[in-house]
């Protein structure tokens, strides 16, 4: 089979053999995977040696004697193995099955969404507070919708006017082309109390989010960092709200876990209310339930041996490239 694989800085069309499963395990046969470009390129740019992508849909081929409510022949929407090939071995864990309803290309995108859901998680917002997402990449406009459809009163911002065209057609109803645009929409929205947590989706390493974001919140408010950001902040502002910053660690608790992701242990339900399989199920149950809108989101479709020019198209056109895929 054939896999993308960084290697020394530069992407490799590598052939493998076909993966064998162990009990927890199954064999995926891919049919799309969502490129995470920034992830990625920072992988290559860091001369990383791994093997690309954490999120796809596919086929199950093969599942393992300890795998009892996923058979062969069902699609699944996975996150947390490298997607980039045209077979994946995943855990049970790193896995949801994908009801008839739910067009693949969309649920291919389940692991950047895991990710966007455990976000939201951290900010620990109740029904009818305010988040402003800060980033619309690809990872914010998911953010702006699983926020939108929770209930939240979402305010979404780029600096890129095309990105916010998307997110508008997405049904994202106040979005923000400027700081100042934010600031008079916060006010008006809040009566002048200010937003109760800034979710920053930008990559951004030139401009100071965190401080931007204090400007915004209320008092005692959050900062929820997702993307990879310039984390220097002014202390004084923090002080003056009494604020909190957090992190955002990848799709939910389980993720980096050995025991979890490839022995398979589960975490008590009483205890871990929600891990990596139970946020990727519930992007999962939104998409079935017609939550999110993710087609305007698409705008790239490349075989595996392109996926240079993906990165490539992402790099020279960020206002436009939002969703890539590659299709198997």
């Amino acid at each position: 089979m054939k896999a993308a694989k960084s290697e020394n800085g530069k992407v490799e069309i590598v052939e493998l053999p076909l993966p064998e499963v162990d009990a927890s395990s199954l064999l995926v046969r891919t049919d799309y995977s969502a490129l995470s470009t920034g992830t990625e390129l920072m992988v290559l740019r860091k001369h990383i040696n791994a093997f690309l992508g954490y999120s796809g849909t596919g086929v199950v081929d093969r599942v393992g004697s300890a795998v009892a409510d996923i058979k062969p022949g069902q699609r699944v929407a996975c996150y947390g193995v490298p997607t980039h090939a045209e077979y994946f071995v995943a855990n049970r864990h790193h896995v949801a099955a994908i009801p008839d309803e739910i067009d693949s290309r969309e649920a291919a995108f389940a692991g950047i969404a895991s990710i966007a859901i455990q976000g939201m998680r951290q900010a620990d917002l109740r029904f009818g507070e305010t988040v402003i997402v800060l980033g619309l990449g690809i990872l914010g406009q998911l953010a702006a919708q699983i926020a939108h459809a929770a209930a939240y009163q979402v305010i979404a911002v780029d600096m890129l006017e095309e990105r916010c065209q998307i997110a508008e057609k997405a049904g994202i109803p106040h979005v923000c082309r400027s700081a100042e645009e934010v600031g008079g929409l916060v006010h008006q929205l809040t009566a002048g109390k200010g937003s109760d947590c800034v979710m920053i989706c930008s990559s951004s390493k030139a401009q100071r989010l965190i401080d931007q974001g204090l400007d915004w919140i209320r008092d005692k408010g959050k900062i929820v960092i997702v993307g990879d950001t310039n984390t220097e902040f002014e202390r004084d502002k923090l002080f003056q709200k009494e604020a909190q910053i957090t992190i955002s660690r990848a799709g939910g608790p389980g993720r980096y876990d050995r025991e979890y992701e490839e022995e398979g242990r589960d975490y008590p339900y009483g205890y871990v209310r929600w891990t990596l399989n139970r946020n990727l199920s519930e992007f999962v149950r939104l998409l079935a339930g017609g939550r999110l809108n993710l087609q305007p989101l698409i705008t790239g479709m490349y075989a595996l041996e392109q996926i240079e020019e993906a990165y490539q198209a992402s790099l020279q056109h960020p206002a436009v490239t939002m969703g890539q895929l590659l299709k198997f």
